[in-house]
Formats: structure tokens, C-alpha cells, sequence
């Protein structure tokens, strides 16, 4: 559904009455074109601050990309700043790398990207390095509510014995830089492990990988089915046989495979591996994007709304998972699960026990999945929408929609293509380090974390 009010404030004199007045003025958001993947990952410059050989090290990689990297501006636009923090070990290293990233701000150019590199507080016994991480915390979050004209921050999390090199570093950075993350603000990605690989074509690293997308006939499913076709996955779609009309149009754009079936069904995850054995002889990711809601007070819930939501978003899941992991031989280089969350489980939503229950318990599921993946090669993560901009919330009531579209950071709604792209991402080989992790996708979202 379009923004009208997006499109009003973006026009000439509109724009200069919201501007006024004081309205919010949200930015239209640099996301990746399709027909132009080519195109440069950022717009201008980008500058690395921080000393040590970690901000020496990332900077040297940054030339690999074609970009412009420098160490040092003026009278320049820059398209981002990485604040490179890795090596820093007391509050008082943060003044004059802070200090000037505070001078290039406003040199920030439109869709800009600040990303700061760090290591986790808990990583350490030491009580002024451990200050400073988790002080980097803080000042991330509030830096990200500060940006404008579509910009963003994002931090790069580096557990002990991760270097800035390793390929889920590098492959965060990249993607935290990139158009791909327009709608993912304030948050940090946590490169927990040095697997995985770089890929040789960034524009396409999923190539010969076969992904399944439940819930796929429309809206985020359909996307995430057309993205992970753009990076070179062959795609295997699942929607429920009334949806079946609108599964087959969007498997045939993409050359791919249409299952109709209950991802409740017994007999459903059996179904998936043997269309998979048959025409692809292998299964790398699995996307749970499938889910209902059944919206109630907790006074007026019912028995039925409860169980329904319960059985679609989350014990489908596990019954799933079991079976997929189980089935070793069709994934030889570890399976990617990647289930969809949302904001209401991590902050919650008045009316949405059931819903908040079971995306919680998704993230929950994912965390407790993670190390038994990793053994294998894999991986386990979730990814948690915010307000995006669908059929499902076009249904709200106008005011109620216009409230939610304006509480995040970016003032807006996002699109079931950011929701995409972030699993598109965490499917990736350079994302192998990246495990039992939430990425969300809300905008920077002000209720909850």
C-alpha cells in the first residue's frame, strides 16, 4: 500500500510546510534495483575512523569493493562512516573517534550509512573495557535516532578470537553498508564465528543452493521467493492449496517449484524433502515465513484463536525442523533455517497474546536450535518485522496505521522486500558465522528493544 503522506512531505511545497510545522518528514530510502544490481553499493566516499591495525585491516578490504575509501575528509560528501572500535579498551579511546564522527555528520549524504565495529561487553572481566562496549550500546542506539534523510546506524559485533576479516565481519559490514539494509536501523549483528566463506560474486552468492519459502503465494513470502531468486537460489514455494493460483504465478516469474500443502500436516515436511530429492537432489535453506493471526483481548480470547495461532506459527515449525534436520544427506553443507519473528514478540501488542507468544517462542526455538545446526554447518536465526507495508496492515484502520508507520526512527513503514533482503542475507555463505541471532527489520522501532 503507497504512503501517501511519504509521497506528500517528499513533494515541493509540502515538504516545506512539514518542515515548518514540524512534522514528520520521512525519507524516501535507497533500496537495491533489481534491474540495476550492478549498481554502486554506496553513494561516495566512505571513511574509516578508529586506530589499530583492525580499522588498517577493514579499510584495506573496503578497497576490494570498488569503493572510495578513506581515513580523513573535508568539504566532502560521504556516503558512509565506520567507526571501527574493536581494539578500543577505555571510555576515554572513544572521545576523538566520536568526536568526529559527530564533524561528519552532517556531510552525511542522503541514504547514508554509519556502521561502528565493536566487541560484546561480555567478552571481557575487564570493568573499563567492558564499560565501553556496553557504553558503545548506548551510544549506537541514540546515534540511529539521530540520523535523517533516510540514513542509518548499525553496529558489527566481533566476539573474542572473530577478526574484522572474517568472512560474517565482512559480509555484516557489506550488508549493513549496502541498499539491501534500507529498513534495519539501530541494530547490531553479532559475528560470533569465523565460518563461511566470501563469496566470488556478491551480486549472486546463493548459486547453487535450493531454498524452500513457506507461505509464499504473496506479500513477504513472494518476495523472499523472488529475492533469493535474484541471488541465485532455486526456489521450492509452500502455500496452502486455496492459495494455489497465486503460488503457481509467483513460482513460475521466478523458474521455480509450487507445493500446495498444510505446513500442519503430518506428512508435510516429508512432501517438501522428496520434491526437493527429486528435482534438486539437495535442501540449503529453509524459510518459515507461514503464520496466521487471530487477533483477541486475553478476556475475550478463545480456546480455538489460541490453538490455531499456535499450531500454524510455531509447532509446525518444530515438527519441521526435526524432520529437515534429521534428513542429513540433503544438506551436505549444513541447513539454513531462517523462521520469521516480529516486533510483537520481542516489545509486545495489545491484542496479540497468541501472536506474541508464538514469535517469541520462534526466537526462542532458533536459539535453541543454534548450536545443533552449527555442528553440521549451519545455521539458525529469525528475523522480526516491524510495521511493513502489506495487504494484512492495509486492512488497519487509517489513524492506527498512520501511528505505526511514524513510531520508528525512519518515520515510515518498510516493505516486504527489506524483510527479504535480511534473509536473503542471514542464507548467505558470508552470514555462516552469524547463528541463533534476531535481525529485525522494524525501522528501528520505538516500542521494545
Amino acid at each position: 500500500m503507497s504512503d501517501r503522506y511519504l509521497d506528500l512531505v517528499n513533494s515541493g511545497f509540502a515538504g516545506k510546510l512539514a518542515t515548518q510545522f514540524g512534522l514528520p518528514r520521512p525519507a524516501r530510502l535507497r533500496r537495491t534495483d533489481p534491474a540495476r544490481i550492478d549498481d554502486p553499493l554506496l553513494p561516495g566516499p566512505v571513511v574509516v575512523l578508529g586506530t589499530g591495525s583492525d580499522a588498517d585491516s577493514l579499510a584495506t578490504a573496503l578497497l576490494d569493493w570498488d569503493l572510495d575509501v578513506r581515513r580523513s575528509v573535508a568539504n566532502t560528501k560521504v556516503g558512509a562512516i565506520i567507526l571501527v572500535l574493536s581494539e578500543a579498551t577505555d571510555p576515554a579511546d572513544l572521545s576523538g573517534p566520536v568526536t568526529q564522527t559527530g564533524s561528519l555528520l552532517r556531510a552525511l549524504r542522503p541514504g547514508g550509512r554509519v556502521v561502528v565495529v565493536s566487541r560484546p561487553a561480555a567478552g571481557t572481566e575487564d570493568p573499563a573495557t567492558a564499560a565501553l562496549r556496553q557504553g558503545t550500546d548506548g551510544f549506537l542506539r541514540s546515534a540511529a535516532k539521530e540520523m535523517r534523510a533516510g540514513a542509518t546506524a548499525n553496529g558489527v559485533s566481533l566476539t573474542d578470537g572473530v577478526g574484522v576479516l572474517a568472512p560474517s565481519a565482512l559480509g555484516a559490514v557489506r550488508f549493513l553498508l549496502s541498499a539491501r539494509s534500507a529498513f534495519v536501523a539501530g541494530q547490531w549483528l553479532r559475528a560470533d564465528g569465523t565460518q563461511g566463506a566470501v563469496p566470488a560474486d556478491w551480486t549472486r552468492p546463493l548459486s547453487g543452493q535450493v531454498a524452500v519459502v513457506t507461505g509464499a503465494a504473496r506479500g513477504i513470502g513472494a518476495e523472499i521467493v523472488r529475492v533469493l531468486h535474484r541471488e541465485g537460489a532455486a526456489v521450492v514455494g509452500v502455500d496452502v492449496p486455496a492459495a494455489g493460483e497465486a503460488l503457481a504465478q509467483v513460482m513460475n516469474n521466478v523458474g521455480g517449484s509450487a507445493l500446495q500443502a498444510d505446513i500442519t500436516a503430518d506428512t508435510t515436511a516429508e512432501r517438501i524433502m522428496d520434491l526437493c530429492r527429486q528435482r534438486h537432489g539437495r535442501l540449503d535453506i529453509v524459510v518459515h515465513n507461514a503464520g496466521i493471526t487471530r487477533d483477541k483481548l486475553l478476556a475475550n480470547m478463545k480456546p480455538e484463536q489460541w490453538d490455531a495461532v499456535v499450531e500454524v506459527n510455531l509447532r509446525a515449525q518444530l515438527q519441521m525442523n526435526e524432520a529437515f534436520l534429521a534428513a542429513e544427506d540433503l544438506a551436505p553443507d549444513g541447513l539454513r533455517l531462517i523462521s520469521l519473528a516480529s516486533t510483537s514478540g520481542i516489545g509486545g501488542n495489545r491484542g496479540q497474546t497468541n501472536y506474541a507468544f508464538t514469535k517469541a517462542g520462534v526466537i526462542g526455538m532458533s536459539s535453541a536450535l543454534a548450536p545443533r545446526v552449527a555442528r553440521s554447518g549451519g545455521t539458525a536465526n529469525a528475523v522480526a518485522p516491524g510495521f511493513i507495508e502489506t495487504e494484512m496492515t492495509a486492512r488497519m484502520p487509517a489513524a492506527t496505521r498512520q501511528v505505526a508507520r511514524r513510531i520508528n526512527s525512519l518515520q515510515q513503514g518498510g516493505k516486504p522486500v527489506d524483510v527479504a533482503e535480511a534473509i536473503s542475507f542471514l542464507a548467505s555463505p558470508q552470514s555462516a558465522g552469524i547463528n541463533g541471532q534476531v535481525l529485525r527489520v522494524c525501522g528501528q522501532h520505538w516500542v521494545g528493544q
